[in-house]
């Protein structure tokens, strides 16, 4: 089966700055790219207004991944680019459509002044439940953002790109997610900085501090653990410099700190099935809504 990567489109900012990175990754992968756009049928009564018909809206609709198509063609000129238009719930059509490609790519948009970014109902509902890599991108990035600061203090498309940013749980390491990222490394001709955050023990959380020689002892444990869980995948990607970074405190808040200077972010997903539906975890949902750079969501079992 043909290996792409998947946009979710709706003509809105976010979705094409997610567009317009899908393009740069496929030509980082050497992939195609494919726009996907949904449709859902105007309710009944909106269809028989006089000034918005069914027949309109689709038309509507219908040019966005067309002329979205066209544009990003002329921008990256060697990359695949089609497009196809659905018809259902955007978030049910979107997570079929992700099964037969390599990632989904789907659009946030900021908060403003409150902070952070809002990841819609649809693409958190995309990211529950879709088993393929799911990466969000918010609105306004733009590819130098993806790259070091040029002499001038400004970031630029001709310098290296920023490191890739792996957020690791060392008890639960999974393959899905360690080959993600790497691979990202390794297109990218980019370090791969690995963050594990750690939290002491239960009974330190009833007001016992943590004692220095203690905090040192438990993160010298982690880190021999860490060094031996990513030991294969440095054999594998040998080009790849990995840089291990360990440290006491919030996972989610080590991973939001890092990604100001990341050109990608790279979380995992349990897949957990319930009567409750799907979930994303506390770690994965705060770095989506926080990171300042695009994050990519792996699921694994």
């Amino acid at each position: 089966m043909p290996r792409t990567i998947t946009v979710g489109l709706d003509g809105s900012p976010e979705s094409r700055a997610a567009a317009e990175w899908a393009a740069r990754e496929a030509t980082l992968r050497g992939l195609p790219v494919k726009l996907v756009q949904v449709w859902e049928p105007v309710p009944e009564p909106m269809a028989q207004a006089p000034l918005l018909g069914a027949e309109t809206h689709r038309h509507w609709t219908e040019k966005i991944p067309r002329e979205s198509a066209e544009g990003l063609r002329l921008r990256h000129p060697g990359v695949e680019v089609t497009y196809e238009q659905l018809t259902g719930r955007p978030a049910e059509a979107l997570a079929d459509a992700a099964e037969d490609a390599d990632m989904l790519v789907l659009g946030s948009r900021g908060l403003g002044g409150i902070g952070g970014f809002l990841v819609g109902s649809v693409g958190l509902a995309v990211v529950a439940h879709t088993a393929r890599p799911v990466v969000l991108v918010r609105a306004g990035r733009q590819e130098a953002d993806e790259h070091e600061t040029h002499d001038t203090g400004a970031p630029a498309k001709a310098t290296p790109f920023r490191p890739v940013v792996l957020g690791l749980a060392v008890a639960d390491p999974h393959e899905a997610v360690l080959g993600f990222a790497f691979e990202a490394a390794a297109c990218r001709s980019v370090p791969l900085r690995v963050v594990h955050g750690w939290n002491p023990p239960p009974y330190y959380t009833y007001g016992m501090a943590l004692e220095p020689a203690v905090e040192r002892e438990m993160a010298k444990g982690d880190v021999l653990v860490l060094s031996e869980v990513l030991r294969p995948w440095r054999q594998k990607y040998p080009d790849v410099e990995v840089v291990e970074q360990s440290h006491f405190g919030s996972p989610s808040l080590l991973l939001i700190d890092a990604s100001h200077e990341a050109s990608l972010v790279v979380v995992g997903r349990r897949v957990r099935r319930s009567s409750l539906g799907a979930h994303i975890g506390t770690v994965t949902q705060a770095v989506l809504h926080h990171a300042t750079a695009p994050v990519a969501v792996v699921a694994h079992d």
